[in-house]
């Protein structure tokens, strides 16, 4: 089957680019039944520096091995501190890369397609990849409204239960000019800590004031305004 060109012009805002061929992980069975919402093992847990946690449903029951890639690089907190570097209004955010530039992934090798039925709809949490469809590794990309198109051509691998005010307000941009951050990643099995917001940005050093020569004023302090007369009324005219 043919691919239409708006579903390549489409797909090429989600891949990374591609990393080195590594040896296969050895293959994880899928167990058919979906984990329970409140099972923690499978709750990943993203504290963003738009001022909250989201709440992410883990689905091994049918991306396993996405599964087990993403909990194992939050063990490593491989995710703490990472961008958003590729945010488009409407569409989706994505994140996930220590180079920050889409072109990055971990150290570990890459992940085979596990393209199923779930669909790319409000909140899905897809795998990102190059054009190589077994080239998914660490990046990730969260659904703002849906992309059917994409449905079997990328790994959803979870989906957001709360939290999606947190995941709507990340900064837009490709790049960002000031992007979110995930500040923190856990699972919700290994007991994190409640959220902390994000500490705030250092203020700007502006440095000492600078005296102006021979006033003794600061640079940038205004010379008092003068009252000025009201002009004098004529008087009027004599006949």
């Amino acid at each position: 089957m043919r691919v239409t060109a708006a579903l390549i012009a489409l797909s090429a805002c989600l891949t990374a680019a591609p990393l080195a061929a590594q040896k296969a992980t050895p293959a994880l069975a899928a167990d058919p039944t979906p984990p329970a919402m409140t099972d923690k093992e499978n709750l990943l847990l993203l504290d963003l520096s738009t001022g909250g946690r989201v709440t992410i449903w883990l689905r091994p029951d049918v991306a396993p091995k996405m599964v087990e890639r993403v909990k194992t690089l939050t063990r490593e907190h491989f995710y703490d501190g990472l961008n958003f570097h590729r945010v488009i209004d409407g569409f989706m955010a994505q994140g996930g890369d220590p180079k920050g530039d889409g072109t990055g992934g971990s150290q570990l090798p890459n992940v085979p397609a596990e393209f199923n039925w779930l669909p790319h709809v409000r909140g899905a949490v897809s795998a990102a990849r190059a054009d190589d469809k077994n080239s998914a590794n660490s990046q990730f990309f969260i659904v703002f409204q849906p992309r059917l198109a994409l449905d079997k051509k990328y790994t959803v691998f979870g989906r957001v239960i709360d939290g999606m005010q947190y995941v709507d307000a990340i900064e837009r941009g490709e790049p960002p000019v000031n992007p979110s951050k995930i500040v923190h990643a856990y699972i919700a099995a290994d007991n994190p800590p409640a959220y902390t917001p994000a500490p705030p940005p250092p203020p700007v050093d502006l440095g000492a004031p600078v005296t102006l020569p021979g006033t003794g004023k600061p640079a940038g302090t205004a010379a008092p305004k003068r009252a000025v007369p009201a002009p004098a009324k004529k008087a009027a005219p004599r006949r």
